[in-house]
């Protein structure tokens, strides 16, 4: 297996040619796309992945400078697009990937040719005419409580962010998985996460773009998704029956259904 394969725990599936990229949130892995992703690997070649200091990556690369901000995520997205020879791919991304992904193909549009953004979020934080959802003391106390207790806070987020209380086992893979993520590292990705402001970039994207929108999302709300697809040159928003934040596992039939429609129409 090449570097970057190993580095990021590529995994290539499916009998297609065109290459369809799924990118995980923040403290999950490649494995949370495991109700989705098999649905595309009739038609697709299906790229799985976890991001540098994510999952079963290789923890040894990871670089505290290079992953400070979003920037250093996007690069192991190019690396792997750069080592795998793609062109023409799609690619999804849950949360903070949607970003990522923006970041990625901004810089070099010939990897990618549409984008899925599951759950996206711009910018977290409330700023004059924009809702973002948070105040910056909101992220500040969030980031000092991951610092103090850490298995405390991803048992009292995880469930949030799922929603969908009537599935309590959703909450916890979630919260296992948070809990199975360094502290450091996740410390530092919350931070770049947080505190990253992409709202200018959204309409530097000329790739067609999907914005799939849950109808009650604590950590990306309505209007976030609706400001999201507005300000892309070519977005489209579907506002999903599914709710919480994480619609690939929670309402995976439904998330499926909307990309297939997506790519179908296009």
């Amino acid at each position: 297996m090449k570097q970057i394969q190993r580095r990021n725990n590529v995994r290539i599936s499916g009998n297609g040619t065109q290459p369809m990229i799924f990118a995980h949130g923040f403290g999950c892995d490649q494995n949370m796309w495991r109700h989705i992703a098999p649905a595309f690997e009739k038609d697709y070649k299906v790229i799985l992945f976890d991001y540098v200091g994510s999952g079963h990556s290789d923890l040894s690369a990871y670089n505290p400078e290079r992953y400070a901000t979003l920037n250093g995520y996007a690069q192991d997205v190019l690396d792997i697009c750069e080592e795998l020879s793609l062109t023409d791919a799609v690619f999804v991304g849950h949360s903070v990937s949607s970003m990522v992904g923006l970041l990625a193909a901004i810089d070099r549009p010939g990897y990618f040719s549409k984008m899925i953004m599951v759950g996206p979020s711009p910018c977290y934080i409330n700023d004059a005419d924009y809702t973002g959802g948070f105040s910056r003391a909101d992220i500040e106390g969030l980031l000092e409580t991951m610092e103090k207790n850490y298995i405390g806070w991803a048992n009292f987020l995880a469930p949030n962010i799922m929603g969908n209380a009537d599935r309590p086992e959703l909450a916890t893979e979630l919260t296992q998985s948070f809990c199975s993520t360094d502290p450091v590292i996740a410390r530092q990705f919350a931070e770049a996460t947080f505190f990253s402001d992409n709202r200018a970039d959204l309409a530097k994207l000329h790739i067609p773009t999907l914005v799939l929108q849950c109808s009650e999302d604590m950590i990306a709300p309505l209007a976030v998704g609706t400001f999201t697809a507005e300000n892309l040159r070519n977005g489209t928003l579907r506002v999903m029956k599914a709710t919480g934040h994480c619609p690939h596992m929670s309402e995976p039939g439904e998330t499926t259904a909307l990309i297939r429609e997506y790519l179908s129409a296009a």
